[in-house]
């Protein structure tokens, strides 16, 4: 090819390719800073591009477990604030029903005791109807399924919250006569201590099931982080190293310029000979 040619320029084609290099990796850096992601597409490498993506789907599918093991705890904690409150009003009706078996007491007294009596499960039977949470009582089976599984992991496994009828035992303990020390007696020999059973057992049940819900929950935020953690690793950019790139680049353009510049300016040193 001839090196005195107006029409073709070799040295404004290879500055011109270099400017364009430039460019290029220049825009790709600019991206990165911008968006802090090494990897923001397939066609910046399909493979971890892929990789990133499944994983992504992973970290949205454990944020929806949490939340609804969240919603689960939430079930839990009513649950166990109203048969807590149970079980300190029952300490109260064992008070009443055993001042009611003694025989002592006057009728006026027994009245009073009596009444005293269904007020207070009244109250108990108003914890019942107050433990919701999200539309879901543990507490009445007659309004709830007899316990709630709920995923506790990306792979299906799942956590029971078993529900307690103490709806029934309360109502039953409503429904009693205490008209005399006798049956009062007997009352607390059959459905008090029916009922008190119940609640203790519902305590031991729900408080288990809700401590197995926290440690799950707080075994889901770590296994989130580190997964995230590797995504991080996948995707993002290094934001000191892509910053020292950038500052070269854009001197790297500038320089560029200046060749093709210069290279542009060969063919009127052509223009001498015609002189």
């Amino acid at each position: 090819m001839a090196t005195s040619s107006i029409n073709t320029n070799p040295g404004a084609l290879i500055a011109l390719r270099n400017l364009e290099r430039t460019n290029r990796s220049l825009a790709e850096t600019q991206n990165r800073v911008s968006t802090g992601l090494k990897v923001t597409g397939a066609i910046d490498d399909a493979s971890n591009f892929a990789i990133a993506q499944g994983i992504r789907g992973d970290i949205k599918a454990l944020g929806a477990v949490t939340q609804g093991l969240n919603n689960a705890k939430g079930i839990a904690k009513v649950a166990i604030a109203g048969t807590t409150s149970i079980s300190d009003l029952l300490q109260t009706v064992r008070q009443k029903l055993t001042e009611l078996s003694n025989e002592g007491i006057t009728t006026t007294q027994r009245s009073i005791l009596q009444n005293d009596f269904n007020q207070l499960i009244s109250q108990a039977a108003n914890f019942i109807d107050n433990a919701v949470f999200n539309g879901v009582n543990m507490l009445d089976t007659a309004i709830a399924s007899p316990s709630i599984s709920t995923l506790s992991n990306i792979n299906g496994g799942t956590l029971t919250l078993s529900n307690t009828d103490l709806r029934t035992q309360v109502l039953a303990l409503a429904g009693v006569s205490v008209g005399s020390a006798s049956s009062t007696q007997a009352v607390l020999n059959a459905q008090y201590g029916a009922l008190e059973s119940t609640v203790n057992a519902a305590l031991g049940s729900l408080g288990a099931e809700a401590r197995a819900l926290e440690l799950q929950t707080a075994f889901l935020d770590q296994i989130t982080d580190a997964t995230e953690e590797g995504l991080g690793n996948i995707v993002d950019a290094d934001m000191a190293r892509e910053s020292a790139r950038l500052t070269a680049l854009q001197v790297r353009q500038q320089l560029g310029v200046q060749v093709l510049g210069i290279a542009n300016q060969a063919p009127q040193i052509l223009l001498g000979l015609f002189q």
